[in-house]
């Protein structure tokens, strides 16, 4: 045989991340490559056919059509900034209205022939001269670290499994925990039995190894009894995923319910408690109910409507327990799949959340401490850190001062004595000023960071400039704005400065002592619409 030999042209592209901004190359015109299985739903895009440099290029390239979410080539044509970015919904992204930016971009299809596709193509089918695959060397006490997860296996213990077919499960549940690669840095895994009452058998950080998990697995006994898997599910995104039971901060949380034939109680209200925990629940469901069984079971869609989202992804079949080693290596695939984990993204964890606080002579000092009691019960029911929600506040009269910003306090507690601390300023009234000082100054920093913006205005009184003009401004920049008027607030003004629909963002009460009262109503509505924006 003759030897093989090949001439490859010089490769010009550059591989990007799925969140490459515009801004973030430094040619006129570059031919860069964007990756595959990108989170659509955590693109930030700006405009349609012409971005703001903020955007992601693989988010305008899939946005425009360049590329599907398999990936490809892509050229990147900067171009100057422009005003009236629009908003526009093409290929499963929708872009965001921007008012102006100081530099653009479009994108076209890069080069075919470029020699980094055939390499990107070649470097995963690559054997050394021997012939075989070179081995990944993993550190089994660190684990898998491309696997980062919490889950719990919450396991079918009922009489409608029967004790030989719970023994097959706990030999499937195991060998899943073992390719899992668990370890200090990887997955962690604890397990939880459904029986008539849920049981915690043990919890994330009682074992690191996959020895000892597959030892605790093995040694589990059956407990009969209904499946009460709604319960058990319940149970379990409330109280298994605590730091002091071992879960981790910024790690995906994951429930994997075990059912063999179908559950004895409801499954919804468990799906949509472990959704507001910012769980992933998946469903594993084996030996589906015959038709006979099925006039016993209450909700014949009780998967859908448990899963963290009814897209099939979060909801697994098997036939029997029998045979299921072929089974193990696709559900293993779907665990480590975290682009795909959209439920750990919560309105709790993951907003940006900014006070303007009315410190004008008219509210007075005591009336000044029941705004601050209000705006620290807002923020209690958020999961504020680094890597969660954050809060800002800033206060105004005819002047602006950022109390502080959304990266001074990364904790629950220091954002409390924070807002404890706020000095009253006492003045005028300059509201729509206000508002573009909150807009540039502490919105612009975190304006494409992944976090949904949201702004709470309080005002007890008529504003002395135009808040329309800024508020929309605002608007178009992707923030979110709630207003709360109290006493001699005219409503115009709180509509004005509202986002839409008005009615459900505008609050209105005569004395200061009744905003208590709209503090579930301001949490409701912002998780209402980080919901939303996620659709």
């Amino acid at each position: 045989m003759g030897v093989f030999s090949a001439t490859f042209f010089p490769i010009t592209s550059t591989a990007i991340t799925c969140f490459t901004r515009g801004l973030d190359l430094r040619k006129g015109t570059e031919d860069v490559l964007c990756p595959a299985n990108c989170p659509l739903w955590q693109f930030y895009v700006f405009g349609d056919g012409v971005y703001a440099s903020l955007s992601s290029v693989c988010g305008a390239a899939i946005h425009s059509g360049v590329i599907t979410n398999t990936g490809g080539a892509v050229r990147v044509q900067t171009l100057p900034g422009q005003e009236n970015y629009p908003a526009v919904n093409a290929n499963g992204i929708q872009s965001q209205v921007l008012s102006r930016w100081a530099s653009s971009f479009s994108v076209t299809a890069g080069a075919k022939d470029t020699a980094l596709e055939a390499v990107g193509r070649s470097v995963s089918t690559a054997r050394p001269s021997t012939g075989k695959r070179p081995k990944k060397t993993v550190d089994k006490k660190a684990g898998n670290k491309d696997c980062k997860a919490d889950i719990a296996f919450l396991i079918d213990g009922s009489y409608n499994i029967g004790q030989r077919r719970f023994n097959l499960q706990k030999n499937f549940v195991g060998k899943v925990a073992v390719m899992l690669g668990i370890g200090t840095e990887g997955p962690h895994v604890g397990v939880v039995q459904a029986s008539e009452n849920p049981k915690i058998e043990f919890y994330l950080k009682n074992f690191t190894t996959a020895k000892e998990v597959l030892f605790a697995i093995k040694e589990l006994g059956f407990r009969g009894g209904n499946s009460n898997t709604g319960k058990a599910l319940k149970y379990t995104a409330q109280k298994f995923f605590s730091l002091d039971n071992g879960a981790r901060k910024g790690i995906p949380k994951i429930i994997v319910v075990f059912l063999d034939g179908w559950p004895s109680d409801d499954l919804e209200e468990a799906g949509i408690v472990a959704r507001e925990f910012g769980v992933n629940v998946f469903i594993v469901s084996v030996a589906k109910p015959t038709t006979e069984e099925l006039g016993m079971v209450q909700d014949i869609g009780f998967v859908d409507k448990a899963v963290c989202r009814n897209n099939g992804f979060f909801s697994y079949q098997m036939p029997t327990w029998f045979g299921t080693t072929k089974y193990v290596k696709p559900l293993v695939q779907k665990l480590c799949s975290h682009e795909q984990m959209l439920c750990s993204k919560t309105c709790y964890n993951s907003v940006n959340i900014a006070f303007l606080i009315d410190g004008s002579s008219s509210v007075g000092e005591s009336n000044f401490r029941l705004v601050l009691e209000f705006v620290s019960n807002v923020a209690k029911a958020f999961e504020i850190s680094d890597i969660g929600s954050k809060v800002a506040a800033v206060q105004f009269t005819y002047d602006q001062r950022t109390e502080f910003g959304f990266t001074d306090h990364l904790s629950k507690d220091k954002v409390l004595s924070a807002v404890r601390s706020i000095r009253y300023m006492s003045g005028g009234t300059a509201t729509g000023d206000a508002i573009s000082f909150t807009t540039r100054n502490v919105f612009g920093p975190v304006r494409d960071g992944p976090n949904k913006n949201f702004l709470v205005v309080l005002t007890d009184g008529q504003s002395y400039d135009d808040v329309r003009g800024p508020a929309a401004a605002a608007q178009k920049a992707g923030i979110t704005v709630f207003s709360v008027g109290v006493a001699w607030a005219p409503l115009d003004d709180l509509k004005d400065m509202a986002s839409e629909p008005r009615e459900s963002h505008t609050f209105f009460t005569r004395e200061f002592t009744g905003l208590e009262q709209m503090v579930p109503d301001i949490i409701r509505g912002i998780c209402r619409d980080f919901l939303e924006s996620k659709q």
